[in-house]
């Protein structure tokens, strides 16, 4: 069996181009335009001439297919018209076949590279690369940012890991959260206190956003409060570790003097708040801690419990590139603010501005903080 692999390429457009060539060329393979120059002229020379390549070459390129596909391609018969074997004439109805069957999904695709490719040739276009925390209002930011040239690529993961991606250099924003003035004995500072540091990163304001239980559509438990699920021994499903919502948990049960044993845990962790609201809307599972929008969104029911801030962060070299700009002054557009704030439980937050991590986020001092390698 042998397999397929698709390629394209870019350059300029050919205005000149008919409709019928722009079709013809929208699938192509080498080997299928020799096979069709040497059945429709009838010698290798006529071919190469037909190709502007050389003899050499259209002989070489047919022997090394023959060898790569292990059946003969042409009939080589001294004297004679060069002709396809019974094999080369079934390759060609294949690409008939294919051209004729893919003709339309294949322009779809084409336009649609096309379309994105645009925004690299496009000088007033933007791209910028950011790991985040898993939240609702990321995507409608992508969305609107999208349509004033400003395109996001937005990988969701832990708050943690999207840190490290960004001292890694695997992206230019990364976005955490954390509740309003962590102290600096909380898990919070304990997560981000050496992956961040004071002078290197700065903070661009986002939005706040209300955390706090997703339970059955009703709240038929009556759970209030994080007391409530462990008096009740609720099934309690947990976010997965190194996810800003897992560390908030630790802080919230540290400060009802609770601890992660007294839940009644699901043994399965979740990835995303909502993954967790649909491991509560099949009733696997009771009760966890996600964001009101998820929760709102799937008719489920919520308490909140905490108003925390959603925070992204850069390099300090980062801030003067046009992208990062570009985004920090769509940030603060009313048109974007209203969006978000039609979100349950959002509200903006000196958006777009920048922030130091000292002022926002204050259990650093210059001598505990640490240097990131």
């Amino acid at each position: 069996m042998h397999s397929v692999h698709f390629h394209y390429t870019l350059g300029h457009r050919d205005d000149t181009d008919t409709a019928s060539n722009t079709e013809a060329a929208l699938l192509r393979h080498p080997l299928m335009d020799l096979l069709q120059a040497v059945a429709q002229q009838g010698s290798i020379s006529a071919a190469a001439r037909e190709l502007n390549l050389s003899y050499r070459h259209v002989w070489g390129e047919l022997k090394r297919w023959e060898d790569e596909l292990g059946h003969e391609l042409i009939i080589w018969e001294k004297g004679q018209s060069a002709k396809l074997t019974e094999f080369g004439d079934k390759l060609m109805w294949a690409e008939r076949q294919t051209q004729a069957r893919l003709a339309p999904q294949l322009e779809v695709l084409r336009a649609d590279l096309e379309r994105t490719f645009a925004v690299a040739f496009d000088p007033d276009a933007h791209v910028l690369t950011l790991y985040a925390s898993h939240d609702d209002a990321l995507p409608r930011l992508r969305e609107h940012a999208a349509s004033a040239g400003l395109h996001l690529d937005i990988r969701f993961c832990g708050s943690v890991d999207a840190i490290r991606a960004l001292n890694e250099g695997r992206c230019t924003l990364a976005g955490f959260h954390t509740q309003s003035q962590p102290s600096d004995t909380s898990h919070t500072a304990k997560a981000y206190r050496d992956l961040l540091q004071p002078g290197l990163h700065k903070i661009i304001g986002f939005a706040t956003r209300t955390q706090g239980l997703i339970t059955a559509t009703g709240n038929p438990k009556q759970l209030h409060s994080l007391a409530d699920v462990v008096k009740t021994q609720a099934r309690f499903v947990q976010r997965s570790p190194g996810t800003g919502t897992r560390v908030l948990l630790d802080d919230l049960l540290a400060q009802a003097e609770l601890s992660i044993q007294d839940l009644n845990n699901w043994p399965d962790e979740e990835p995303s708040h909502t993954a967790l609201a649909e491991a509560i809307a099949s009733g696997r599972c009771d009760v966890g801690l996600g964001i009101e929008s998820t929760a709102r969104a799937r008719g489920l029911g919520f308490v909140a419990l905490v108003q925390e801030e959603f925070h992204l962060v850069c390099l300090k070299s980062a801030l003067d590139t046009p992208a990062t700009q570009a985004l920090r002054q769509f940030l603060q557009e009313q048109t974007w603010q209203q969006v978000l704030n039609s979100l349950p439980g959002y509200q903006t937050q000196h958006s777009g501005e920048v922030q130091s991590l000292s002022k926002r986020l204050p259990w650093w001092t210059f001598k505990r903080a640490k240097k990131i390698n």
